[in-house]
């Protein structure tokens, strides 16, 4: 199979883009995921997938974590945290609670580990939701390759 086919094949379905984030031992930590969906209500839970090369993945494990919905305008954001550097790009945060939060996203999940499941190259954290916030800025997404705004697909 032609994996990179299904790379763009993957990349027809427009995704929202997340930044998840954790304390770790150095501080803060995170990385951009767009593999992020919700999985249930009751309980509240859920899932984002972790490519099992990243360093991230040994770093958030059974920590707890925040799921930060990017909004339009932090495109650089979710470049840094995917590992291209952004000249000038300054981040604020929120760090009360048991995670961090970024300012300025379009919505906020707060998770605590509820389960971790091996799956092919990823592991999947599924996280049990403990409190979130929504605003009503503009989410960003990722389609094609390509970041932008959700507003120009309503």
């Amino acid at each position: 199979m032609d994996t990179k086919l299904l790379r763009q094949t993957f990349g027809k379905f427009p995704t929202g883009v997340t930044v998840v984030t954790w304390f770790d031992d150095e501080g803060i930590n995170g990385i951009t995921v767009n593999s992020f969906t919700s999985v249930s209500l009751d309980p509240a839970l859920a899932l984002v997938s972790i490519d099992k090369r990243a360093k991230s993945l040994d770093q958030m494990k059974g920590r707890p974590f925040t799921i930060n919905i990017l909004s339009d305008s932090q495109e650089a954001t979710a470049w840094q945290f995917a590992g291209r550097q952004q000249e000038d790009l300054q981040i604020e945060w929120d760090e009360t609670g048991d995670s961090p939060s970024l300012v300025g996203s379009a919505a906020t999940i707060y998770c605590k580990p509820w389960k971790e499941v091996d799956a092919g190259d990823h592991v999947l954290y599924i996280g049990e939701i403990t409190n979130f916030n929504r605003t009503d800025k503009q989410a960003l997404t990722f389609y094609e390759g390509k970041m932008g705004s959700v507003a120009k697909y309503v």
